[in-house]
């Protein structure tokens, strides 16, 4: 068996297998919990791990993916009515530790050790924390329910957004879209990974308002919106981790996803993806 055909088995097992995960997790707000906490964690020990090979930077890992998960486990508890406000007060302490801690440490570059400590938590953290916003949804009569149609919305934008990016790339790209960072992409890539997604976004509008299902006052119109909010986003969150790659000197984020490379490479474009739909939908609310 050649290298190129084992490589291609062994990412697309992966890529199926990785699928299947995220669709099932959904399915039961535990099954999201457990997934994307453990998500949160992986991919925020992977990007300290990162930021840690660059010289005299000495981000504490352990701290980080520790008050990483916390918070996305705490957001979910107070969201979906689980937990009170206090839940957030051991966060906030250990934010205050990784700040004070620099002033004992006697680091090369304490001011740079904390703002990567930061980053870990707005850019990985709150993300996949504002899952919990898009499942949790208020019920007339006060309550909160789950839904998994929003948080897995994103996800499957996201993978038609790719599938038909690299589709239309493949056959017509010629204009690269942002050469300095990704080379591979165009802005035929791009429009044709819109329109998949457009098509998409029009279907499940379709499929859902045909089986009756609460899409909270979003029709086509409104979930064509979101789909090309997340392409948008999503793009630029995959350009953000490019640019994160190539300033470090790395072609992959790790190697925990044969094939596929680290968590970072799979779930870069939902980091921004995510909080841009939790937007979008709170925007829809105002008009």
């Amino acid at each position: 068996m050649s290298g190129k055909l084992k490589n291609f088995i062994v990412r697309t097992i992966t890529g199926v297998l990785f699928v299947a995960v995220i669709v099932t997790c959904f399915l039961d707000p535990y099954g999201m919990a457990f997934v994307f906490a453990l998500v949160t964690g992986l991919t925020i020990w992977e990007f300290t791990g990162i930021v840690n090979t660059q010289k005299g930077l000495e981000v504490n890992k352990r701290i980080c993916t520790a008050a990483g998960v916390y918070i996305y486990l705490a957001i979910m508890g107070y969201i979906s009515g689980i937990t009170p406000s206090a839940v957030f007060i051991p966060y906030l302490f250990t934010i205050i530790y990784l700040l004070i801690a620099e002033l004992y440490a006697k680091s090369e570059t304490p001011v740079e050790n904390w703002a990567f400590a930061m980053m870990s938590q707005l850019y990985i953290a709150l993300p996949f924390s504002m899952l919990n916003v898009l499942a949790f949804r208020p019920t007339l009569d006060g309550m909160v329910a789950y839904s998994y149609v929003l948080p897995l919305s994103v996800f499957v934008f996201l993978w038609i957004n790719d599938t038909g990016a690299y589709c239309c790339g493949s056959l017509f790209g010629k204009h690269k879209l942002f050469p300095r960072v990704s080379p591979g992409k165009s802005w035929e890539g791009s429009i044709g990974g819109a329109i998949f997604v457009t098509a998409a976004a029009a279907a499940i509008a379709y499929a859902l308002e045909s089986n009756g299902y609460d899409t909270a006052s979003m029709g086509i119109v409104e979930w064509i919106g979101l789909g090309l909010t997340i392409v948008v986003f999503g793009t630029w969150g995959d350009l953000v981790e490019s640019l994160l790659k190539r300033t470090v000197g790395i072609k992959d984020s790790g190697n925990i996803l044969p094939g596929h490379g680290g968590m970072l490479d799979r779930f870069d474009s939902s980091l921004l993806a995510i909080p841009a739909a939790v937007v979008y939908l709170y925007t829809l609310t105002l008009f």
